[in-house]
């Protein structure tokens, strides 16, 4: 299966680089942003409402031109689009001198890594691949999954965050601490109460369900 082996990568802190007025077009740039990136270089000359929009935005360096090699110095990632088969592969070859990790839209030799169909909540993040086999199923499946997990599921994973970070000093070992959230989350429960504005009454149950005698003895 190719790309088969799924990460999720740390992009803040680090450079990245997007490359082509497609690739810009598609939105890339806005992804990388939202996944945290906090240094981008865009190389494009076009489309200039897109640049215009991208240009004021702290972290995003816009360059309207060609690319050059020189663009890929320091990048850990980088993500371009080109017409061009030739000019595709001198960017992806570029890259990897330099160690970044690139992907070339729509151009399987030249990817290191595949961009998924992707639904963010917050800090959770559901990603759907297809190996390149199907982006029109990808697309439906993200559909889907943007129905079945709304807005509410940000919250409950801004609240869990703080509960375990709560709680972790107190569950020392790895394993009662797998254990006990296991019996302690309820996903269900959990969507219902955000959704009815008890945030608070989620983190006081699963707090509660954490450290209380009756979890350490089951």
């Amino acid at each position: 299966m190719p790309f088969g082996y799924p990460v999720m990568l740390e992009v803040r802190g680090r450079r990245t680089v997007v490359i082509g007025a497609e690739a810009v077009q598609a939105g890339k740039v806005e992804g990388l942003l939202a996944a945290g990136a906090d240094d981008v270089l865009v190389v494009a000359d076009g489309p200039a409402s897109r640049l215009d929009e991208l240009e004021p935005i702290d972290g995003v360096t816009v360059e309207r031109r060609a690319w050059k090699a020189d663009d890929l110095n320091g990048a850990a990632l980088c993500i371009a689009a080109s017409a061009d088969p030739g000019e595709r592969a001198a960017i992806a070859r570029e890259a990897r001198c330099r160690r970044a990790i690139v992907n070339v839209m729509d151009d399987v030799p030249n990817c290191d890594w595949s961009a998924p169909a992707v639904v963010r909540r917050g800090e959770l993040v559901l990603a759907i691949a297809t190996g390149g086999a199907s982006p029109a199923l990808a697309k439906q499946l993200r559909e889907q999954l943007s129905t079945e997990f709304g807005e509410e599921w940000a919250s409950v994973i801004d609240v869990v965050r703080t509960v375990r970070a709560d709680t972790n000093r107190s569950l020392v070992s790895l394993a009662e601490r797998a254990r006990r959230w296991g019996t302690a989350l309820d996903l269900d429960e959990a969507v219902r109460l955000v959704r009815e504005g008890r945030a608070d009454d989620l983190a006081a149950r699963l707090r509660a369900r954490l450290t209380s005698e009756e979890t350490t003895n089951r």
